[in-house]
Protein backbone atom coordinates (compact mmCIF):
# COMPACT_ATOMS: atom_id res chain seq x y z
CA UNK A 1 0.00 0.00 0.00
CA UNK A 2 1.18 3.51 -0.75
CA UNK A 3 -0.28 7.02 -0.89
CA UNK A 4 -0.05 9.77 -3.49
CA UNK A 5 -0.87 13.46 -3.28
CA UNK A 6 -2.60 15.05 -6.29
CA UNK A 7 -2.45 18.84 -6.72
CA UNK A 8 -4.84 20.38 -9.28
CA UNK A 9 -3.83 23.32 -11.55
CA UNK A 10 -5.71 25.58 -9.11
CA UNK A 11 -3.70 24.33 -6.12
CA UNK A 12 -6.38 22.07 -4.61
CA UNK A 13 -4.80 18.99 -2.97
CA UNK A 14 -6.19 15.48 -2.56
CA UNK A 15 -4.61 12.40 -0.95
CA UNK A 16 -5.32 9.00 -2.53
CA UNK A 17 -4.44 5.64 -0.93
CA UNK A 18 -3.58 2.74 -3.22
CA UNK A 19 -4.10 -0.68 -1.61
CA UNK A 20 -2.33 -2.63 -4.38
CA UNK A 21 1.03 -2.26 -6.13
CA UNK A 22 -0.29 -0.19 -9.06
CA UNK A 23 -2.37 2.97 -9.41
CA UNK A 24 -3.91 4.03 -12.74
CA UNK A 25 -4.41 7.71 -13.66
CA UNK A 26 -6.70 9.19 -16.36
CA UNK A 27 -10.03 10.83 -17.10
CA UNK A 28 -11.97 7.53 -17.14
CA UNK A 29 -14.03 6.78 -14.02
CA UNK A 30 -12.45 3.32 -13.76
CA UNK A 31 -9.09 4.86 -12.76
CA UNK A 32 -8.09 5.12 -9.10
CA UNK A 33 -6.98 8.73 -9.71
CA UNK A 34 -9.39 10.61 -11.98
CA UNK A 35 -8.03 13.84 -13.51
CA UNK A 36 -9.88 15.93 -16.10
CA UNK A 37 -8.55 17.80 -19.11
CA UNK A 38 -8.60 17.66 -22.90
CA UNK A 39 -4.94 16.48 -22.96
CA UNK A 40 -5.63 13.67 -20.46
CA UNK A 41 -6.37 10.25 -21.96
CA UNK A 42 -8.99 7.82 -20.68
CA UNK A 43 -6.16 5.78 -19.17
CA UNK A 44 -3.18 8.12 -19.20
CA UNK A 45 -0.50 6.57 -16.96
CA UNK A 46 0.10 4.00 -14.20
CA UNK A 47 2.25 4.23 -11.08
CA UNK A 48 3.75 0.83 -10.18
CA UNK A 49 5.42 -0.23 -6.91
CA UNK A 50 8.29 -2.69 -7.34
CA UNK A 51 10.87 -4.11 -4.89
CA UNK A 52 13.47 -1.57 -6.05
CA UNK A 53 11.10 1.43 -5.91
CA UNK A 54 8.31 3.23 -7.76
CA UNK A 55 7.94 3.44 -11.55
CA UNK A 56 5.58 5.51 -13.71
CA UNK A 57 4.40 4.18 -17.08
CA UNK A 58 3.08 6.53 -19.79
CA UNK A 59 0.44 5.03 -22.11
CA UNK A 60 1.07 7.38 -25.07
CA UNK A 61 -1.54 10.12 -24.48
CA UNK A 62 -1.58 13.45 -26.37
CA UNK A 63 -0.34 15.59 -23.50
CA UNK A 64 2.29 13.07 -22.48
CA UNK A 65 3.59 12.41 -18.97
CA UNK A 66 6.46 14.32 -17.40
CA UNK A 67 8.69 13.67 -14.42
CA UNK A 68 10.28 16.84 -13.03
CA UNK A 69 9.49 18.69 -16.27
CA UNK A 70 10.93 16.06 -18.65
CA UNK A 71 8.78 13.99 -21.00
CA UNK A 72 8.95 10.24 -20.47
CA UNK A 73 8.19 7.44 -22.89
CA UNK A 74 6.98 4.08 -21.61
CA UNK A 75 8.18 2.89 -18.19
CA UNK A 76 10.37 5.26 -16.17
CA UNK A 77 11.99 4.77 -12.76
CA UNK A 78 12.81 4.12 -10.07
CA UNK A 79 11.53 7.49 -8.86
CA UNK A 80 13.48 9.39 -6.24
CA UNK A 81 11.85 10.92 -3.15
CA UNK A 82 10.52 14.34 -4.10
CA UNK A 83 10.09 13.54 -7.81
CA UNK A 84 6.94 15.18 -9.24
CA UNK A 85 4.82 13.61 -11.99
CA UNK A 86 2.98 16.11 -14.24
CA UNK A 87 -0.15 15.04 -16.14
CA UNK A 88 -2.48 17.57 -17.82
CA UNK A 89 -1.56 20.34 -15.39
CA UNK A 90 -1.90 18.10 -12.30
CA UNK A 91 1.10 17.50 -10.01
CA UNK A 92 1.35 14.02 -8.50
CA UNK A 93 3.79 13.13 -5.72
CA UNK A 94 4.31 9.69 -4.12
CA UNK A 95 4.53 9.48 -0.33
CA UNK A 96 7.46 7.03 -0.33
CA UNK A 97 7.96 7.30 3.45
CA UNK A 98 4.51 5.86 4.20
CA UNK A 99 5.13 3.14 1.60
CA UNK A 100 8.52 2.35 3.17
CA UNK A 101 6.97 2.21 6.64
CA UNK A 102 4.34 -0.22 5.41
CA UNK A 103 6.99 -2.46 3.84
CA UNK A 104 9.22 -2.27 6.93
CA UNK A 105 6.31 -3.26 9.14
CA UNK A 106 5.86 -6.56 7.28
CA UNK A 107 9.01 -8.59 8.31
CA UNK A 108 8.37 -8.48 12.09
CA UNK A 109 5.02 -10.24 11.51
CA UNK A 110 6.81 -13.14 9.75
CA UNK A 111 9.35 -13.63 12.61
CA UNK A 112 7.56 -14.41 15.90
CA UNK A 113 10.77 -14.84 17.90
CA UNK A 114 11.84 -11.33 17.07
CA UNK A 115 8.44 -9.83 17.85
CA UNK A 116 9.22 -8.41 21.34
CA UNK A 117 12.47 -6.53 20.57
CA UNK A 118 11.16 -4.83 17.41
CA UNK A 119 8.04 -3.70 19.25
CA UNK A 120 10.15 -2.14 21.98
CA UNK A 121 12.66 -0.72 19.52
CA UNK A 122 9.95 0.50 17.15
CA UNK A 123 8.11 2.35 19.92
CA UNK A 124 10.01 5.60 19.40
CA UNK A 125 10.07 5.20 15.56
CA UNK A 126 6.36 5.75 14.85
CA UNK A 127 6.71 9.29 16.16
CA UNK A 128 9.14 10.35 13.41
CA UNK A 129 7.04 8.47 10.83
CA UNK A 130 3.94 10.33 12.01
CA UNK A 131 5.79 13.63 12.13
CA UNK A 132 7.18 13.19 8.60
CA UNK A 133 3.89 13.98 6.84
CA UNK A 134 3.28 16.88 9.25
CA UNK A 135 6.74 18.20 8.43
CA UNK A 136 5.80 18.11 4.75
CA UNK A 137 4.67 21.79 4.55
CA UNK A 138 8.23 22.80 3.57
CA UNK A 139 7.67 20.54 0.53
CA UNK A 140 4.54 22.60 -0.22
CA UNK A 141 6.72 25.68 -0.66
CA UNK A 142 7.55 24.92 -4.30
CA UNK A 143 3.84 24.46 -5.08
CA UNK A 144 3.74 27.82 -6.89
CA UNK A 145 6.74 26.79 -8.96
CA UNK A 146 5.19 23.41 -9.67
CA UNK A 147 1.95 25.10 -10.65
CA UNK A 148 3.69 27.48 -13.05
CA UNK A 149 5.62 24.49 -14.42
CA UNK A 150 2.37 22.58 -14.95
CA UNK A 151 0.89 25.57 -16.80
CA UNK A 152 4.02 25.69 -18.95
CA UNK A 153 3.58 21.99 -19.68
CA UNK A 154 -0.03 22.50 -20.76
CA UNK A 155 0.93 25.49 -22.95
CA UNK A 156 3.73 23.47 -24.52
CA UNK A 157 1.36 20.55 -25.20
CA UNK A 158 -1.23 22.84 -26.77
CA UNK A 159 1.46 24.45 -28.92
CA UNK A 160 2.69 21.03 -30.11
CA UNK A 161 -0.86 19.94 -30.96
CA UNK A 162 -1.62 23.17 -32.85
CA UNK A 163 1.64 22.91 -34.81
CA UNK A 164 0.94 19.28 -35.70
CA UNK A 165 -2.63 19.85 -36.88
CA UNK A 166 -1.63 22.99 -38.84
CA UNK A 167 1.05 20.97 -40.57
CA UNK A 168 -1.39 18.16 -41.42
CA UNK A 169 -3.98 20.72 -42.57
CA UNK A 170 -1.50 22.34 -44.97
CA UNK A 171 -0.51 18.97 -46.43
CA UNK A 172 -4.19 18.09 -46.84
CA UNK A 173 -4.83 21.25 -48.88
CA UNK A 174 -1.83 20.47 -51.07
CA UNK A 175 -2.99 16.86 -51.57
CA UNK A 176 -6.52 17.94 -52.50
CA UNK A 177 -5.12 20.48 -54.95
CA UNK A 178 -2.84 17.86 -56.58
CA UNK A 179 -5.71 15.40 -56.92
CA UNK A 180 -7.99 18.17 -58.26
CA UNK A 181 -10.88 17.14 -56.03
CA UNK A 182 -14.10 19.05 -56.68
CA UNK A 183 -15.43 19.17 -53.13
CA UNK A 184 -18.38 21.36 -54.13
CA UNK A 185 -20.02 18.41 -55.87
CA UNK A 186 -19.52 15.97 -53.00
CA UNK A 187 -22.27 15.07 -50.58
CA UNK A 188 -21.51 15.88 -46.95
CA UNK A 189 -20.84 12.30 -45.89
CA UNK A 190 -18.76 11.58 -49.01
CA UNK A 191 -16.66 14.69 -48.36
CA UNK A 192 -16.13 13.66 -44.74
CA UNK A 193 -15.14 10.09 -45.64
CA UNK A 194 -12.77 11.21 -48.42
CA UNK A 195 -11.14 13.84 -46.21
CA UNK A 196 -10.71 11.40 -43.32
CA UNK A 197 -9.00 8.86 -45.57
CA UNK A 198 -6.59 11.51 -46.87
CA UNK A 199 -5.78 12.76 -43.35
CA UNK A 200 -5.08 9.23 -42.11
CA UNK A 201 -2.80 8.65 -45.12
CA UNK A 202 -0.90 11.92 -44.51
CA UNK A 203 -0.33 11.17 -40.81
CA UNK A 204 0.69 7.56 -41.48
CA UNK A 205 3.30 8.63 -44.08
CA UNK A 206 4.69 11.53 -42.03
CA UNK A 207 7.96 10.26 -40.52
CA UNK A 208 8.50 13.52 -38.61
CA UNK A 209 5.16 13.29 -36.75
CA UNK A 210 5.82 13.71 -32.97
CA UNK A 211 5.78 10.30 -31.29
CA UNK A 212 4.20 11.65 -28.08
CA UNK A 213 1.04 12.84 -29.86
CA UNK A 214 -2.04 10.70 -30.41
CA UNK A 215 -2.36 10.35 -34.20
CA UNK A 216 -6.07 9.48 -34.05
CA UNK A 217 -6.80 12.54 -31.92
CA UNK A 218 -4.85 14.88 -34.24
CA UNK A 219 -6.65 13.35 -37.22
CA UNK A 220 -10.03 14.02 -35.64
CA UNK A 221 -9.07 17.62 -34.81
CA UNK A 222 -8.03 18.29 -38.41
CA UNK A 223 -11.14 16.59 -39.82
CA UNK A 224 -13.44 18.61 -37.55
CA UNK A 225 -11.64 21.81 -38.53
CA UNK A 226 -11.80 21.08 -42.27
CA UNK A 227 -15.37 19.83 -42.68
CA UNK A 228 -16.97 20.68 -39.32
CA UNK A 229 -16.79 23.36 -36.67
CA UNK A 230 -13.39 22.43 -35.30
CA UNK A 231 -13.14 21.98 -31.53
CA UNK A 232 -16.75 23.13 -31.16
CA UNK A 233 -17.91 19.73 -32.42
CA UNK A 234 -17.16 18.10 -29.05
CA UNK A 235 -18.86 20.91 -27.13
CA UNK A 236 -21.96 20.74 -29.35
CA UNK A 237 -22.15 16.99 -28.72
CA UNK A 238 -21.93 17.50 -24.94
CA UNK A 239 -25.53 17.54 -23.59
CA UNK A 240 -24.46 19.36 -20.40
CA UNK A 241 -23.28 22.43 -22.35
CA UNK A 242 -26.07 24.98 -22.93
CA UNK A 243 -24.06 27.87 -24.36
CA UNK A 244 -20.69 28.21 -26.09
CA UNK A 245 -18.78 31.52 -26.17
CA UNK A 246 -15.64 31.81 -28.30
CA UNK A 247 -13.95 35.05 -27.20
CA UNK A 248 -10.92 34.39 -29.40
CA UNK A 249 -9.31 31.33 -30.93
CA UNK A 250 -7.59 30.29 -27.68
CA UNK A 251 -10.30 31.28 -25.19
CA UNK A 252 -13.60 29.40 -25.18
CA UNK A 253 -16.12 29.63 -22.34
CA UNK A 254 -19.05 27.25 -21.85
CA UNK A 255 -22.18 27.41 -19.74
CA UNK A 256 -23.20 24.38 -17.69
CA UNK A 257 -26.19 24.53 -15.32
CA UNK A 258 -26.23 28.31 -15.59
CA UNK A 259 -22.55 28.72 -14.65
CA UNK A 260 -19.73 29.89 -16.94
CA UNK A 261 -16.42 28.02 -17.00
CA UNK A 262 -13.31 28.34 -19.17
CA UNK A 263 -12.91 25.36 -21.47
CA UNK A 264 -9.52 23.79 -22.18
CA UNK A 265 -10.47 23.35 -25.84
CA UNK A 266 -8.97 25.85 -28.32
CA UNK A 267 -8.90 26.55 -32.05
CA UNK A 268 -5.59 26.23 -33.88
CA UNK A 269 -5.67 29.88 -34.95
CA UNK A 270 -7.70 32.90 -36.03
CA UNK A 271 -8.30 31.52 -39.53
CA UNK A 272 -9.86 28.38 -38.07
CA UNK A 273 -12.48 30.46 -36.20
CA UNK A 274 -13.39 32.45 -39.33
CA UNK A 275 -13.55 29.20 -41.31
CA UNK A 276 -16.01 27.72 -38.79
CA UNK A 277 -18.20 30.85 -39.03
CA UNK A 278 -18.23 30.66 -42.83
CA UNK A 279 -19.27 26.99 -42.72
CA UNK A 280 -22.19 27.94 -40.46
CA UNK A 281 -23.51 30.87 -42.52
CA UNK A 282 -22.84 29.64 -46.09
CA UNK A 283 -25.71 27.07 -46.23
CA UNK A 284 -28.12 29.80 -45.04
CA UNK A 285 -27.24 32.16 -47.86
CA UNK A 286 -25.62 34.61 -45.46
CA UNK A 287 -22.12 36.04 -45.52
CA UNK A 288 -19.51 37.45 -43.19
CA UNK A 289 -16.63 39.65 -44.35
CA UNK A 290 -15.15 43.07 -43.68
CA UNK A 291 -18.11 44.81 -45.30
CA UNK A 292 -20.57 42.73 -43.24
CA UNK A 293 -18.64 41.73 -40.09
CA UNK A 294 -21.67 40.62 -38.00
CA UNK A 295 -24.07 37.79 -38.66
CA UNK A 296 -26.95 35.95 -36.99
CA UNK A 297 -27.44 32.36 -38.06
CA UNK A 298 -28.50 28.94 -36.83
CA UNK A 299 -27.17 25.40 -36.81
CA UNK A 300 -28.96 22.37 -38.23
CA UNK A 301 -30.47 21.54 -34.84
CA UNK A 302 -31.88 25.08 -34.51
CA UNK A 303 -29.22 26.39 -32.12
CA UNK A 304 -28.80 30.15 -32.45
CA UNK A 305 -25.44 31.55 -33.56
CA UNK A 306 -24.04 35.08 -33.48
CA UNK A 307 -20.60 35.88 -34.89
CA UNK A 308 -18.48 39.02 -35.11
CA UNK A 309 -15.13 39.35 -36.90
CA UNK A 310 -12.51 42.11 -37.13
CA UNK A 311 -12.49 45.08 -37.54
CA UNK A 312 -15.46 45.14 -35.14
CA UNK A 313 -14.04 42.40 -32.89
CA UNK A 314 -10.80 43.85 -31.55
CA UNK A 315 -9.38 40.63 -30.03
CA UNK A 316 -10.24 38.39 -32.96
CA UNK A 317 -13.30 36.65 -34.39
CA UNK A 318 -15.81 35.50 -31.78
CA UNK A 319 -18.81 33.18 -31.80
CA UNK A 320 -21.74 32.84 -29.42
CA UNK A 321 -23.88 29.71 -29.72
CA UNK A 322 -27.12 29.24 -27.77
CA UNK A 323 -27.67 25.49 -27.86
CA UNK A 324 -31.10 23.96 -28.02
CA UNK A 325 -31.92 20.81 -26.15
CA UNK A 326 -32.15 17.78 -28.43
CA UNK A 327 -35.27 16.78 -26.53
CA UNK A 328 -37.96 19.42 -26.74
CA UNK A 329 -38.96 20.62 -23.26
CA UNK A 330 -42.57 20.28 -22.17
CA UNK A 331 -44.67 21.89 -19.46
CA UNK A 332 -43.94 19.00 -17.08
CA UNK A 333 -40.21 19.66 -17.44
CA UNK A 334 -40.57 23.33 -16.45
CA UNK A 335 -42.64 22.31 -13.42
CA UNK A 336 -40.04 19.69 -12.47
CA UNK A 337 -37.23 22.26 -12.78
CA UNK A 338 -39.07 24.62 -10.43
CA UNK A 339 -39.49 27.31 -13.11
CA UNK A 340 -43.26 27.37 -12.68
CA UNK A 341 -46.10 25.61 -10.84
CA UNK A 342 -48.90 23.43 -12.18
CA UNK A 343 -51.64 26.05 -11.40
CA UNK A 344 -49.69 28.73 -13.28
CA UNK A 345 -49.19 26.42 -16.25
CA UNK A 346 -52.87 25.51 -16.16
CA UNK A 347 -53.84 29.18 -16.44
CA UNK A 348 -51.42 29.74 -19.35
CA UNK A 349 -52.84 26.68 -21.14
CA UNK A 350 -56.34 28.17 -20.96
CA UNK A 351 -55.01 31.54 -22.10
CA UNK A 352 -53.42 30.02 -25.22
CA UNK A 353 -56.38 27.75 -25.98
CA UNK A 354 -58.82 30.67 -25.81
CA UNK A 355 -56.69 32.91 -28.02
CA UNK A 356 -55.26 35.45 -25.59
CA UNK A 357 -52.54 37.66 -27.02
CA UNK A 358 -49.45 36.96 -24.92
CA UNK A 359 -46.10 38.75 -24.62
CA UNK A 360 -43.28 36.89 -22.88
CA UNK A 361 -40.89 39.38 -21.30
CA UNK A 362 -37.42 38.78 -19.89
CA UNK A 363 -33.71 39.46 -20.10
CA UNK A 364 -31.11 37.79 -22.30
CA UNK A 365 -30.85 34.06 -21.59
CA UNK A 366 -33.83 34.06 -19.24
CA UNK A 367 -35.66 31.34 -21.18
CA UNK A 368 -38.19 33.36 -23.22
CA UNK A 369 -37.88 31.24 -26.37
CA UNK A 370 -38.05 28.00 -24.37
CA UNK A 371 -41.28 29.13 -22.69
CA UNK A 372 -42.66 30.26 -26.07
CA UNK A 373 -41.99 26.78 -27.46
CA UNK A 374 -43.76 25.19 -24.49
CA UNK A 375 -46.81 27.47 -24.78
CA UNK A 376 -47.03 26.79 -28.52
CA UNK A 377 -47.85 23.14 -27.69
CA UNK A 378 -51.25 24.33 -26.47
CA UNK A 379 -52.24 25.75 -29.88
CA UNK A 380 -54.81 23.38 -31.46
CA UNK A 381 -53.51 21.26 -34.34
CA UNK A 382 -56.28 22.44 -36.70
CA UNK A 383 -55.10 26.07 -36.69
CA UNK A 384 -52.76 27.65 -39.25
CA UNK A 385 -49.64 29.07 -37.57
CA UNK A 386 -47.14 31.46 -39.16
CA UNK A 387 -43.86 32.12 -37.38
CA UNK A 388 -41.65 35.14 -38.09
CA UNK A 389 -38.04 35.24 -36.84
CA UNK A 390 -34.63 36.79 -37.47
CA UNK A 391 -32.97 33.36 -37.29
CA UNK A 392 -35.44 30.47 -37.21
CA UNK A 393 -35.16 28.77 -33.81
CA UNK A 394 -38.76 28.00 -32.78
CA UNK A 395 -39.58 24.29 -32.64
CA UNK A 396 -43.34 24.03 -32.97
CA UNK A 397 -44.84 20.55 -33.21
CA UNK A 398 -48.15 21.33 -34.97
CA UNK A 399 -48.59 20.05 -38.55
CA UNK A 400 -49.91 23.29 -40.12
CA UNK A 401 -46.95 25.69 -39.79
CA UNK A 402 -45.26 28.17 -42.10
CA UNK A 403 -41.91 29.53 -40.93
CA UNK A 404 -40.62 32.84 -42.26
CA UNK A 405 -37.09 34.15 -41.70
CA UNK A 406 -35.69 37.63 -42.32
CA UNK A 407 -32.84 38.17 -44.76
CA UNK A 408 -29.87 40.57 -44.51
CA UNK A 409 -28.73 42.68 -47.49
CA UNK A 410 -26.42 41.15 -50.11
CA UNK A 411 -22.92 42.33 -50.96
CA UNK A 412 -24.41 45.27 -52.89
CA UNK A 413 -26.48 46.34 -49.90
CA UNK A 414 -29.74 45.25 -51.52
CA UNK A 415 -32.28 42.49 -51.04
CA UNK A 416 -32.81 42.88 -47.27
CA UNK A 417 -36.13 41.60 -45.93
CA UNK A 418 -36.85 42.82 -42.39
CA UNK A 419 -39.06 41.36 -39.67
CA UNK A 420 -41.55 44.16 -40.21
CA UNK A 421 -41.95 43.22 -43.89
CA UNK A 422 -42.59 39.60 -42.94
CA UNK A 423 -45.19 40.53 -40.28
CA UNK A 424 -47.04 42.65 -42.87
CA UNK A 425 -46.87 39.85 -45.42
CA UNK A 426 -48.08 37.11 -43.09
CA UNK A 427 -51.34 39.04 -42.60
CA UNK A 428 -52.10 38.16 -46.25
CA UNK A 429 -51.46 34.45 -45.63
CA UNK A 430 -54.69 33.69 -43.74
CA UNK A 431 -53.07 33.00 -40.33
CA UNK A 432 -55.00 31.75 -37.29
CA UNK A 433 -51.99 32.45 -35.08
CA UNK A 434 -49.00 34.72 -35.62
CA UNK A 435 -45.88 33.94 -33.60
CA UNK A 436 -43.07 36.51 -33.76
CA UNK A 437 -39.83 35.18 -32.26
CA UNK A 438 -38.89 38.56 -30.83
CA UNK A 439 -40.03 42.17 -31.25
CA UNK A 440 -37.03 44.50 -31.37
CA UNK A 441 -38.21 47.52 -33.34
CA UNK A 442 -40.93 48.92 -35.57
CA UNK A 443 -42.46 45.46 -36.12
CA UNK A 444 -44.08 45.94 -32.69
CA UNK A 445 -46.60 48.34 -34.28
CA UNK A 446 -47.52 45.82 -36.99
CA UNK A 447 -47.80 43.09 -34.35
CA UNK A 448 -50.15 45.23 -32.24
CA UNK A 449 -52.27 46.05 -35.30
CA UNK A 450 -52.50 42.35 -36.15
CA UNK A 451 -53.62 41.58 -32.59
CA UNK A 452 -56.25 44.31 -32.86
CA UNK A 453 -57.60 43.20 -36.23
CA UNK A 454 -58.87 39.72 -35.53
CA UNK A 455 -55.64 37.75 -35.17
CA UNK A 456 -56.13 36.81 -31.55
CA UNK A 457 -53.94 34.19 -29.94
CA UNK A 458 -50.71 35.77 -31.18
CA UNK A 459 -47.49 35.20 -29.25
CA UNK A 460 -44.23 37.13 -29.11
CA UNK A 461 -41.30 37.93 -26.82
CA UNK A 462 -39.61 41.19 -25.80
CA UNK A 463 -36.62 42.22 -23.70
CA UNK A 464 -37.66 43.85 -20.41
CA UNK A 465 -37.06 43.44 -16.68
CA UNK A 466 -40.67 43.71 -15.39
CA UNK A 467 -44.17 43.62 -16.92
CA UNK A 468 -44.46 47.40 -16.47
CA UNK A 469 -41.10 47.87 -18.21
CA UNK A 470 -42.39 45.64 -21.00
CA UNK A 471 -45.28 48.05 -21.63
CA UNK A 472 -42.84 50.97 -21.78
CA UNK A 473 -40.62 49.05 -24.20
CA UNK A 474 -43.59 48.28 -26.46
CA UNK A 475 -44.27 52.03 -26.58
CA UNK A 476 -40.65 52.77 -27.57
CA UNK A 477 -40.60 50.03 -30.22
CA UNK A 478 -43.86 51.35 -31.69
CA UNK A 479 -42.30 54.82 -31.99
CA UNK A 480 -39.36 53.17 -33.80
CA UNK A 481 -41.75 52.42 -36.67
CA UNK A 482 -41.24 56.01 -37.83
CA UNK A 483 -44.86 57.09 -37.42
CA UNK A 484 -45.43 60.18 -35.31
CA UNK A 485 -48.18 58.75 -33.11
CA UNK A 486 -49.39 60.32 -29.86
CA UNK A 487 -48.46 58.37 -26.72
CA UNK A 488 -52.11 57.95 -25.71
CA UNK A 489 -52.96 56.32 -29.05
CA UNK A 490 -50.03 53.89 -28.65
CA UNK A 491 -51.06 52.99 -25.11
CA UNK A 492 -54.66 52.40 -26.20
CA UNK A 493 -53.38 50.08 -28.92
CA UNK A 494 -51.28 48.16 -26.38
CA UNK A 495 -54.09 47.98 -23.79
CA UNK A 496 -56.59 46.59 -26.30
CA UNK A 497 -54.14 44.25 -28.09
CA UNK A 498 -52.14 42.58 -25.28
CA UNK A 499 -54.02 40.41 -22.79
CA UNK A 500 -51.27 38.76 -20.72
CA UNK A 501 -47.61 39.51 -19.98
CA UNK A 502 -45.47 36.65 -18.63
CA UNK A 503 -42.22 37.74 -16.99
CA UNK A 504 -39.33 35.27 -17.10
CA UNK A 505 -36.18 35.94 -15.02
CA UNK A 506 -32.80 34.35 -14.62
CA UNK A 507 -31.32 34.37 -11.10
CA UNK A 508 -27.64 34.48 -10.02
CA UNK A 509 -27.62 30.75 -9.21
CA UNK A 510 -28.43 30.01 -12.87
CA UNK A 511 -32.09 29.05 -12.28
CA UNK A 512 -34.85 30.48 -14.47
CA UNK A 513 -38.33 31.19 -13.13
CA UNK A 514 -41.58 32.83 -14.16
CA UNK A 515 -41.73 35.73 -11.69
CA UNK A 516 -44.95 37.44 -12.88
CA UNK A 517 -48.06 36.50 -14.79
CA UNK A 518 -49.90 39.81 -15.24
CA UNK A 519 -53.12 40.71 -17.04
CA UNK A 520 -53.79 43.99 -18.86
CA UNK A 521 -57.17 45.30 -17.69
CA UNK A 522 -57.53 48.47 -19.77
CA UNK A 523 -56.77 52.19 -19.53
CA UNK A 524 -57.40 54.64 -16.74
CA UNK A 525 -56.60 58.15 -17.85
CA UNK A 526 -53.16 58.00 -19.48
CA UNK A 527 -52.03 54.86 -17.66
CA UNK A 528 -52.38 51.23 -18.75
CA UNK A 529 -53.92 49.24 -15.91
CA UNK A 530 -52.47 45.87 -14.97
CA UNK A 531 -53.09 43.25 -12.29
CA UNK A 532 -50.80 40.44 -11.18
CA UNK A 533 -52.31 36.94 -11.25
CA UNK A 534 -49.29 34.95 -10.03
CA UNK A 535 -45.98 36.05 -8.49
CA UNK A 536 -42.72 34.49 -7.37
CA UNK A 537 -41.70 35.81 -3.94
CA UNK A 538 -38.03 35.45 -3.17
CA UNK A 539 -36.88 34.48 0.36
CA UNK A 540 -33.10 34.83 -0.07
CA UNK A 541 -30.60 32.03 -0.65
CA UNK A 542 -29.88 28.70 1.02
CA UNK A 543 -26.48 27.47 2.25
CA UNK A 544 -25.63 26.22 -1.26
CA UNK A 545 -26.28 29.61 -2.85
CA UNK A 546 -29.55 28.44 -4.43
CA UNK A 547 -32.47 30.83 -4.65
CA UNK A 548 -35.26 30.33 -2.09
CA UNK A 549 -38.84 31.46 -2.57
CA UNK A 550 -42.36 30.38 -3.46
CA UNK A 551 -44.94 30.95 -6.16
CA UNK A 552 -48.13 32.59 -4.91
CA UNK A 553 -51.50 33.49 -6.36
CA UNK A 554 -52.54 37.09 -5.67
CA UNK A 555 -56.27 36.33 -5.45
CA UNK A 556 -57.13 38.34 -8.58
CA UNK A 557 -59.43 36.49 -10.96
CA UNK A 558 -58.44 37.11 -14.61
CA UNK A 559 -61.10 38.51 -16.93
CA UNK A 560 -60.64 35.53 -19.25
CA UNK A 561 -61.93 33.12 -16.57
CA UNK A 562 -64.82 35.44 -15.72
CA UNK A 563 -65.85 35.51 -19.42
CA UNK A 564 -65.54 31.73 -19.71
CA UNK A 565 -67.71 31.29 -16.60
CA UNK A 566 -70.36 33.63 -18.03
CA UNK A 567 -70.39 31.56 -21.23
CA UNK A 568 -71.11 28.45 -19.18
CA UNK A 569 -67.68 26.89 -19.59
CA UNK A 570 -66.48 25.11 -16.46
CA UNK A 571 -63.31 26.69 -15.06
CA UNK A 572 -61.30 26.04 -11.92
CA UNK A 573 -61.27 29.29 -9.94
CA UNK A 574 -59.43 27.64 -7.05
CA UNK A 575 -56.19 28.22 -8.96
CA UNK A 576 -56.33 31.87 -7.98
CA UNK A 577 -56.92 31.51 -4.25
CA UNK A 578 -53.94 32.97 -2.36
CA UNK A 579 -53.60 29.87 -0.16
CA UNK A 580 -53.16 27.68 -3.26
CA UNK A 581 -49.82 29.32 -4.11
CA UNK A 582 -46.78 27.21 -3.46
Amino acid sequence: MFSIEVTSPKGQKEKVDCAIDSCSIGKGDENLVVVRGWSVAKKHATIRQRPDGFYVEDHGAIGGTEVNGKNIDGLNGPLKPGDVILIGGYSIAIDQQSAGAAVAATPPVAAPEARTPPVQAAAPKPAPAAVAPVAAPPAAKPTAEEESASHAVVSKAIKEINEARNKVHLKLIQAMDLRRLDVSRMAEQELRDTTKAMIDEIIANDKSFPANLDKARIGKLVLDEVVGLGPLEDLLADPTVTEIMVNRYDQIYVERKGKLTLSEITFSGEKAVVGAIERIVAPLGRRIDESSPMVDARLKDGSRVNAVIPPLALKGANITIRKFSKEKLKDKDLIKFGSITAPMMGFMEQAVLHACNIVISGGTGSGKTTLLNVLSNYIPDDERIITVEDAAELQLSQPHIISLESRPPNSEGKGAVHIRDLVKNCLRMRPDRIVVGECRGGEALDMLQAMNTGHDGSLTTAHANTPRDCLARLEVMTLMSGLDLPIRAIREQIASAVHVIIQQSRFPDGSRKVTHISEITGMEGEVIQMQDIFLFKQDGYDENGKIKGKFVATGNIPELYQELQQRGIAVDLSLFKPESGR
